[in-house]
């Protein structure tokens, strides 16, 4: 994965970064070490580090750049499922920026030769006062690592004599070769920017969109917290309803023992006078009461209707979906990048998965089986002692072209 730091022509180093500085630099034999877990870094442990490999020629000029990603565990050391071929990429990286020695080999997010390794990268900042390359260019310069630079043998300046014509001839063609190598040159580097900064885009949107959630999640928890108090006064108005029916009976109840009982009422009809008054003034009492509590679930309900009607805030990020002055993308495997409607953006975040599912046409639990093989593209079949067999086999990209018990068997098992 990293071979010795000097090769036959130059050296080999990586420089780990925070930021805009170089946090950390090692040579890529004491790179290698930590790939072997013989060493832990506990500073770095449990974090996900951006490095990049730099290849240098003898005179400690850059060749080529690798951006790439390194996680380290709990224990500060590198994770040991990491198998980048970061220097075959280097290898075969694209023209870059001129960092000295010409154009260099560059390998980014942006910029990979193989897709498949794509994620695994990270895209430099290009932006003035925080350039990586001209960060690493300093740390570079600076040699702190005490590679040896090798001195080139300088050529002989011998004098040619030639026609005067020839001369100029010969030296317009080199102004015009030189011309066009820096136009280039210059041509390569703006779409190298261009790339990063869309892709600085794209992590600005992410951020967007998680503080999005974030705040339709606490408008769904403070709505749930509003129905939850609806709820609780709904079920006090029933119980005090009926108490009040309760009471209703007993009035009725009484009022019949008073009239089969004549002379009984007569006897007690002081009391009983007493009684009925003091049950009309509870009646009463509880009449206002059931009224107060209509008249606060009919504001309850205003309110939860205005809640759920309202505008959103001028400005913020719901008003301007809303407007569709922005446009809220989601990712999701193998539906790929999709625009949400300002309608659909809460039953998108109620449950993303089944809303994938019907972008690519399909039910839930289906979507779900392609999704664990995409992720993870094992055989799945299990044996008698609940063993899985685990066997690598070909990723299905497309989730309506997986067929389920075929594509997520290795060839033993499909058999």
């Amino acid at each position: 994965m990293v071979s010795a730091d000097q090769a036959t022509d130059g050296y080999s180093a990586v420089f780990f970064l925070e930021g805009n500085r170089v946090a950390r630099e090692m040579r890529a034999t004491e790179f290698g070490a930590f790939l072997d877990g013989y060493v832990g870094l506990s500073d770095l442990a449990g974090t996900d580090v951006r490095a990049v490999l730099v290849e240098l020629s003898g005179d400690l000029l850059v060749q080529a750049l690798v951006f790439f990603r390194i996680w380290f565990d709990e224990e500060g050391r590198a994770d040991s499922h990491w198998n980048l071929p970061i220097e075959d990429l280097a290898r075969r990286g694209a023209k870059g920026p001129n960092m000295g020695g010409g154009a260099i080999r560059l390998v980014c997010r942006s910029q990979c030769p193989d897709p498949k390794f794509k994620e695994d990268l990270w895209d430099p900042d290009m932006t003035p006062g925080n350039n990586h390359f001209q960060i690493i260019r300093k740390v570079v310069a600076a040699n702190s690592l005490k590679f040896r630079k090798l001195e080139s043998a300088q050529e002989e300046n011998i004098p040619i004599l030639s026609d005067q014509a020839e001369d100029t001839n010969g030296r317009e063609e080199s102004g015009a070769a030189a011309d066009r190598s820096r136009l280039a040159q210059l041509i390569r580097e703006q779409r190298l920017r261009i790339k990063t900064l869309q892709s600085v885009h794209r992590d600005a949107l992410s951020d967007m969109q998680r503080e999005h959630r974030l705040e339709i999640q606490g408008l769904r928890s403070d709505f749930a917290d509003l129905e939850q108090k609806y709820e609780r006064q709904r079920l006090s108005n029933d119980q005090l309803k009926k108490r009040l029916s309760e009471r209703n009976e007993q009035y009725l109840a009484m009022q019949e023992q008073i009239a089969a009982d004549g002379e009984k009422k007569q006897r007690e009809d002081s009391n009983a006078g007493a009684e009925l008054l003091l049950l009309r003034e509870q009646l009463e009492r509880r009449q206002r009461e059931l009224e107060l509590r209509d008249e606060k679930i009919v504001a309850l309900e205003e309110e939860n209707h205005e809640l759920r009607n309202r505008e959103p805030p001028e400005g913020s990020i719901l008003d301007h979906l809303k407007r569709q002055t922005v446009f809220l993308v989601a990712y999701q495997p193998g539906a790929g990048h999709v625009t949400l409607p300002f309608k659909d953006v809460e039953t998108y975040f109620s449950n993303p998965t089944a809303y994938a599912a019907e972008r690519c046409g399909m039910n839930e639990p289906a979507y779900l089986e392609w999704l664990e093989h995409y992720e993870n593209p094992v055989c799945s079949h299990t044996d008698e002692n609940g063993k899985c067999c685990g066997e690598p086999i070909l990723r299905v990209s497309q989730p309506a072209e997986f067929r389920s018990g075929i594509d997520d068997r290795c060839e033993k098992h499909q058999s």
